[in-house]
């Protein structure tokens, strides 16, 4: 395996990401998605604001320089939240798991929180690896199944 990088999201990048973000295996798996992950004009939108804001980190996740996916931090009302998406093609290799360390070292916020669909075993797993620990479960609409679903959220308390 390459080197695991972090960078700024770049114009350049914006296809290939909006091609991982509707691999429909992987909405289902995620879940918690845009509510039309076909649609470039919302996914344009969404990303226009998710880099202007200042209450958002989004960073590239690079394996030898190539795009591998997103991994970023975001406030939500007093909290702060990390997400990731990672292509397809990449999974089951440590690339998350290595993503969210060298995100966390960036984000010194604690606590920090995360979310995953409770049935998402290998998100839950990246998050454990790195030191989130369950503290609740919640029903929510999940999108990405057009359906309820569990969704199991996980906190990373201080150093």
């Amino acid at each position: 395996m390459g080197e695991i990088g972090l960078r700024a999201v770049r114009d350049d990048d914006l296809d290939a990401i909006y091609d991982q973000m509707r691999d429909p295996v992987a909405v289902r798996m995620a879940a918690f998605t845009a509510e039309d992950p076909d649609d470039r004009a919302a996914f344009d939108a969404h990303f226009v604001r998710v880099r202007t804001s200042p209450d958002v980190l989004l960073l590239a996740i690079t394996i030898d320089g190539e795009l591998a996916g997103t991994v970023g931090s975001f406030a939500v009302g007093d909290d702060t939240e990390i997400t990731y998406w990672l292509d397809r093609a990449w999974w089951g290799r440590g690339i998350a798991t290595r993503a969210v360390e060298l995100l966390l070292d960036l984000v010194p916020v604690r606590p920090i929180t995360a979310r995953a669909a409770s049935d998402n075993a290998g998100s839950l797993a990246v998050l454990r690896k790195v030191g989130f620990r369950p503290v609740g479960k919640e029903v929510a609409y999940a999108t990405g199944r057009g359906e309820e679903i569990e969704e199991t959220v996980l906190r990373l308390d201080g150093p």
